[in-house]
């Protein structure tokens, strides 16, 4: 009876082995957190270098089909279709942007398949920060939001909110009326 119950013993505990680790090989081991955050870098490096290549189809594949686009103006909220449509004249033109990141920080979230982003930007338009979501669908990172803005010294807000006054009063106004119907 002794030997019946250690070779029972034995039996489970080699379940739980195979069950814990798994049977046979894997097809792909799990990614550290380093390689799946150069994969996101490289993501958005290249998504900014397809801009200044002009090449549209790169540039908007990169975009989730359910994107969203935030630019610099106020104004500028749009779904990647949306931003496709308006992007698409400049790219034809070879009027596509060049922002090259100065310094970037990536951030993953815990299901390993959510990245976020912040950086810092070289623009035409100056020092400029950029941010934004990236998910991992259908295997490969896309970019599900983006996020432009200015940089401004804080020594200039005073300068730059009274250059800005009136254009944030008219659009304040038309956003309030918005909202109240």
């Amino acid at each position: 009876m002794k030997k019946i119950g250690g070779i029972l013993l034995i039996f489970c505990l080699s379940m739980c082995v195979i069950l814990v680790n798994g049977c046979g090989k894997r097809n792909s081991p799990m990614k550290t957190d380093s390689i799946l955050i150069a994969e996101v870098n490289q993501v958005i490096s290249h998504w900014h270098g397809n801009a200044a290549k002009s090449d549209h189809a790169a540039y908007i594949g990169a975009m989730a089909s359910g994107g969203i686009y935030i630019g610099t103006d106020a104004n500028e909220y749009w779904t990647t279709k949306e931003f496709s449509a308006w992007s698409k004249p400049y790219f034809e033109q070879k009027n596509g942007w060049n922002l090259v990141s100065i310094n970037r920080h990536i951030y993953l979230g815990t299901n390993r398949e959510t990245a976020w982003f912040d950086e810092l930007l070289d623009t035409s338009m100056g020092l400029c920060r950029g941010s934004g979501v990236l998910q991992k669908i259908d295997g490969r990172w896309q970019i599900c939001q983006y996020v432009l803005s200015p940089t401004m010294p804080n020594e200039l807000t005073n300068e730059v909110k009274r250059l800005k006054a009136q254009a944030d009063s008219l659009l304040i106004q038309e956003l309030r009326t918005v909202s109240d119907k």
